[in-house]
């Protein structure tokens, strides 16, 4: 009892003499249970930031279309299948047969400054292409010939002035060096109902991927944007690890068609049934079929898909003597490039494996990435005339007179016929081949 009597009048000594600091902790703390958000709002935002490395140097003109079209939109924008729909027009009328375009805007619509877009504030700098303004709330575009893939094209996102734009996310600052941003911070633009709070990205970005790492080990960032192989993260502990598949890519073996051995097209055709294309680019990484994209709406999932088949190869080169190849590719797809060239050479070719820092002026074969355009329009890649930029050389009048119409052809359902007819004929000349669809990492601590 006298322990109790005794921490009894401790208790009460205590009260007495902090009983306004008691009494005012109770009143503080129930005020700020019930609306802390709001008086913390008074003395400036409550902002949660997130700290995100890049790979790749960019400019204010060439940055990652991901980041972009958070801050803005172009004239219209693309769905899921690559469709253009309304974006800053409202809608498009076409005339001359694909040579005139005529856009709307949308009325009301407002920059991220508070000023209302308008039609002149849209430069769009495109070859060949003039653009007029005859009032605020139009623009039309009158090109040389006809072409069908326009509203794709001015789906880029687009910008007032230094990345001003009509998006969620504005630039609340920009730091470079020599012309490349090293970093970028973007902040959402809150609605009415949220004031008080809000989110900032601070996009940090990296040469190499080894430097990109290093900062994440380090804490200078929180998550890590495509990174290429998972294998370096090895040692890591709580990290949380999302594969995203590049259906908008594909790696393939690009075949000079002018090379002696080469312009067989028994011989691109052997060289497809020996390579096996599967886990070749990791077990994520689904086969790529096409050079469109599987989410295109005129993608042909039905064209020769070159399983392997290494008997088969045997039987198209079983005439060949001493055969040959160089396979060219860059550091990153080396790995990729030996085991093509142990299955190549399973099969009676020899091959060896050369490195380059790019696209070699000259090849027999080369392992590379391609971007695949959101349109199926590929006449830079595989018309004969576009000698630049027809990196195997391919020449076909069939593919040519299908890479013209369809560029040509306005209505969707005529080009989607058009383009599956290209793509199996494509395939079926091997100018290239197919092996999948490359993919990418993203990293974050749990």
């Amino acid at each position: 009892m006298r322990k109790v009597r005794f921490y009894s009048q401790v208790v009460s000594l205590f009260i007495k003499r902090f009983a306004f600091l008691i009494v005012l902790g109770v009143l503080l703390g129930g005020v700020f249970f019930l609306g802390g958000e709001k008086i913390f709002s008074a003395f400036g935002p409550l902002v949660k930031v997130e700290r995100v490395g890049v790979l790749g140097q960019f400019t204010q003109n060439n940055l990652p279309l991901s980041i972009t079209s958070a801050m803005s939109m172009g004239l219209t924008t693309l769905d899921t299948e690559s469709k253009p729909q309304a974006g800053i027009a409202q809608n498009w009328e076409v005339k001359e047969e694909g040579r005139v375009w005529e856009f709307t805007i949308k009325k009301g619509l407002k920059w991220q400054d508070g000023s209302n877009v308008k039609a002149g504030d849209l430069i769009y700098n495109i070859p060949d292409v003039a653009a007029s303004y005859p009032d605020d709330n139009h623009i039309i575009f009158q090109l040389p010939d006809p072409y069908a893939p326009f509203p794709v094209i001015v789906s880029r996102p687009i910008f007032k002035r230094n990345l001003l734009g009509v998006g969620r996310w504005e630039a609340k600052d920009v730091v470079g060096n020599s012309g490349n941003i090293r970093e970028l911070v973007l902040a959402e633009i809150s609605l009415p109902a949220q004031a008080g709070t809000g989110r900032e990205i601070i996009y940090l970005f990296y040469p190499t991927e080894n430097m990109m790492l290093s900062a994440f080990k380090l804490g200078e960032i929180d998550t890590i944007l495509d990174f290429s192989d998972n294998k370096k993260l090895t040692g890591f502990n709580q990290l949380h690890v999302e594969a995203d598949n590049h259906l908008d890519r594909f790696v393939g073996i690009f075949l000079n068609t002018e090379d002696t051995l080469l312009n067989d097209k028994s011989i691109r055709q052997a060289l497809a049934y020996a390579t096996n294309k599967t886990n070749l680019g990791g077990p994520d990484a689904p086969r790529a079929l096409s050079s469109i994209s599987p989410l295109s709406w005129a993608y042909n999932p039905l064209v020769k898909n070159y399983n392997y088949d290494a008997k088969h190869a045997k039987d198209l080169i079983k005439n060949k003597k001493d055969l040959s190849i160089n396979l060219a590719t860059i550091p990153s797809l080396l790995s990729v490039a030996e085991q093509i060239a142990a299955q190549w050479q399973a099969v009676g070719i020899k091959t060896n494996v050369q490195v380059a820092s790019g696209v070699p002026e000259k090849f027999q074969a080369l392992l590379a990435t391609e971007i695949i355009p959101p349109d199926p329009d590929q006449y830079n890649m595989w018309h004969s005339t576009q000698t630049s930029s027809n990196i195997t050389n391919y020449k076909n009048p069939r593919i040519d007179k299908l890479l013209e119409d369809g560029r040509r052809t306005l209505k969707q359902e005529e080009r989607q016929k058009i383009y599956l007819d290209f793509q199996r004929f494509l395939v079926e000349d091997s100018p290239v081949i197919f092996l999948y669809h490359p993919v990418t990492y993203t990293i974050s601590r749990k």
